[in-house]
């Protein structure tokens, strides 16, 4: 008896998905819990496993096709695996040993014509062999050859038609068309929407990095030993954008129409690049965590990115956003917003550059920052004491332990 197989059932805020790949084809044997479909969202990729063994026994929204929430898609039915779904590799087995059988019957062709193959690097397929049971001769060969060289000059003194000059040309400036990702899509949509809707701007500073990267380097290991993860950067700047945020609520807060929305908790969303675009997920209540249960977030979500098993869950909500192009090595940029969300902190790449401390010029690992903003919400002086309340804290990293 064959069951619906029909999409995920999407949150509120996904109206449609978009059947990306069959993984599996009709008929093909397939065992409980192996992925048959994968259905693209505006945010993340979601995959249909089979409910049981069995086969597809129809497809009814091939890849291409726009799905809505819980729709049908297929039929499966449930099968044992069975004669018929291994019949195909037994024949194959047969056919590759009638093979080895045929080819073992063939005589081989002389030593002098085996040395003229060999040499002119000639298929003895290619040749029709006067010999006995078709054995290619050393007179086959030469006939052969001759007869290639007259049909090379020939053909080299011909003139090439206009279609040929053309084809070849068109082929040295290739092109090619595909449509957009459904996320690619909303990822151009939402930064587009965000430039005409908003009134963002951008200020910035620069944070010397040497107090934490001496801690990390004293600590480091022993953080790691006990906590099974990293001591990275990130983690002390979620959590100076919390301590900042705090201090700073509007900057925590959203627009909703003509009303402000305050939020009692930070939320703290973290964008990572995968190969089908950028995704942030949110480290939710990251005011009630210290720095290694941010950082295992961290890593988790970034394991779950890199394999596509990121949910929409995972994605949901977020209060603010830190995005660090300097993995990829950016001196400075002008991070978007993540709307509705007010502000943004873009970090980048460290770099050692002179500074001027207690009026001696000195080495530092310094790194720039970039928060940009909704001016609609947040004024100037509250966006610039906003980003330096993080500076402070990160040039001062005893001040997130003691929540000052």
């Amino acid at each position: 008896m064959a069951i619906e197989i029909k999409s995920p059932t999407f949150p509120e805020s996904v109206a449609e998905g978009t059947i990306a790949s069959w993984v599996k084809k009709e008929g093909e044997f397939i065992k409980q819990d192996e992925v048959i479909v994968e259905i693209e969202t505006e945010k993340v990729v979601l995959e249909v496993v089979a409910p049981f063994d069995g086969v597809i026994s129809e497809i009814i929204k091939p890849a291409g096709d726009i799905v809505k929430s819980a729709e049908l898609i297929a039929r499966f039915k449930e099968e044992a695996l069975s004669e018929k779904h291994t019949s195909k590799t037994s024949d194959l087995k047969i056919d590759s040993l009638s093979s080895k059988l045929k080819e073992s019957s063939i005589k081989s062709n002389g030593p002098a014509a085996e040395k003229l193959l060999k040499e002119h690097q000639i298929d003895p397929e290619d040749i029709n062999g006067s010999g006995k049971d078709g054995r290619v001769t050393k007179a086959d060969i030469v006939k052969y050859l001759e007869v290639s060289v007259e049909t090379k000059v020939e053909t080299d003194t011909l003139p090439k038609s206009q279609d040929e000059i053309i084809t070849h040309a068109s082929t040295e400036r290739q092109e090619e068309r595909v449509p957009m990702s459904r996320l690619r899509a909303t990822i151009a949509k939402r930064l587009l929407d965000v430039r005409q809707d908003t009134a963002m701007l951008t200020t910035f500073n620069e944070v010397d990095m040497q107090p934490i990267k001496d801690l990390r380097a004293e600590y480091g290991k022993e953080f790691e030993d006990e906590h099974g993860v990293k001591l990275g950067f990130m983690g002390f700047f979620v959590l100076a954008a919390v301590q900042a945020l705090k201090k700073f609520p509007v900057v925590n807060a959203s627009i909703d129409g003509s009303d402000i929305v305050y939020h009692g908790y930070q939320d703290i969303g973290v964008a990572v690049s995968t190969e089908k675009g950028l995704v942030v997920p949110v480290i939710r209540d990251a005011d009630t965590l210290d720095i290694a249960d941010v950082e295992k977030s961290i890593l988790d979500y970034s394991v779950k990115a890199k394999n596509g098993k990121l949910t929409i869950d995972d994605m949901q909500g977020g209060t603010f956003t830190i995005s660090n192009g300097g993995v990829f090595g950016s001196l400075l940029s002008t991070p978007i917003l993540n709307a509705p969300q007010t502000g943004i902190l873009g970090m980048h790449t460290i770099k050692d550059r002179p500074v001027a401390i207690d009026g001696e010029v000195v080495i530092r690992p310094m790194m720039y920052l970039a928060m940009s903003y909704d001016h609609r919400l947040l004024d100037g002086k509250e966006a610039v004491a906003f980003l330096i309340a993080i500076k402070d804290q990160l040039e001062s990293p005893e001040k997130l332990l003691l929540n000052i």
